[in-house]
């Protein structure tokens, strides 16, 4: 079966209300994205909770209708309801159906995530089967290595997590820091997470990877003391989590936090002064983590 796809750029601000409409008009699908990609005008977003809404400057509005659809009209129609104009287009062409699972799945191959730390989907066979090789799939959860800050949080983790270790991964997801902690060789590793969704999926890949990460909601987590606490969220969660973070970490023990961009880092390190010296460790793209001991704290 073909679909129709149409494209269609307008001033961003009109792109979520756009977007509605055109779904009320039969559209399968729409995606948004920024039409100054690759150019000096490319904007990037980092959205986050209490963080003021935005929008790009221009935006490319993509949906997907049946083959027998008046696209065309539909996006015409939309474009007038809302008083929008197209600054580009609307263009369409046919897309051909697809194995979309087999297209989805070549979309992820294996992430090299350290020195000797690889996350590997579990339709792929491990670029190097005597690496610590972590088995984790796309899913309703966040954390699959892709991402910088899981990247920054995973490199961390190899270089300082030690034989006999307790690990606790705060706001885990899909478990993945957790489920990398105990193949690196910590004895014990906590995954914690508000969302009930994520902690199935924790508890899934932990099954899958054969650990004994224990899968807990975050009001079970107490009395943790970990060697390591980890939190791969956001800056403004991680602020508010600085008392609960340092309770949860023994004297000495590691904090190490991920989820912050560059110029969020000196807000965030304020935040954990009571508790330990917070320092930029390392960086990827725009994004920093910040690491300490508990107990480092300045007098």
């Amino acid at each position: 079966m073909a679909w129709q796809r149409i494209e269609v750029v307008i001033a961003g601000e009109g792109a979520e209300a756009f977007s509605e409409v055109l779904a009320e008009m039969g559209a399968i699908s729409t995606e948004v994205g920024d039409a100054d990609e690759g150019t000096v005008r490319e904007r990037a977003i980092f959205a986050e909770p209490g963080a003021d809404s935005a929008a790009w400057r221009h935006a490319r509005v993509v949906a997907l209708f049946e083959a027998s659809a008046d696209a065309t009209a539909a996006v015409r129609n939309a474009l007038d309801r809302l008083d929008l104009r197209a600054l580009d287009g609307p263009r369409s062409d046919t897309l051909e159906d697809a194995d979309w699972v087999a297209v989805t799945q070549r979309q992820f191959a294996p992430i090299r995530a350290g020195e000797r730390l690889w996350i590997v989907p579990t339709w792929s066979e491990p670029p190097d089967p005597q690496a610590v090789n972590v088995s984790l799939d796309p899913g309703s959860a966040f954390g699959t290595g892709s991402h910088p800050t899981t990247r920054l949080a995973l490199r961390w983790l190899e270089a300082h997590v030690r034989a006999g270790d307790v690990v606790l991964d705060y706001g885990c997801g899909s478990g993945i820091l957790g489920i990398a902690a105990l193949k690196l060789g910590a004895a014990r590793a906590v995954a914690t997470d508000i969302d009930t969704l994520a902690l199935d999926a924790a508890r899934y890949n932990s099954r899958v990877n054969g650990v004994a990460l224990e899968v807990v909601d975050a009001h079970d987590a107490i009395g943790v003391a970990s060697h390591a606490t980890v939190a791969n969220i956001l800056a403004n969660p991680l602020r508010v989590l600085a008392p609960v973070l340092a309770a949860h970490t023994r004297p000495g023990g590691w904090i190490a936090l991920s989820g912050i961009l560059a110029a969020q880092a000196e807000d965030v390190i304020a935040a954990y002064a009571p508790y330990a010296r917070m320092r930029i460790d390392s960086h990827d793209s725009d994004w920093v983590l910040l690491a300490g001991r508990r107990g480092e704290a300045p007098c």
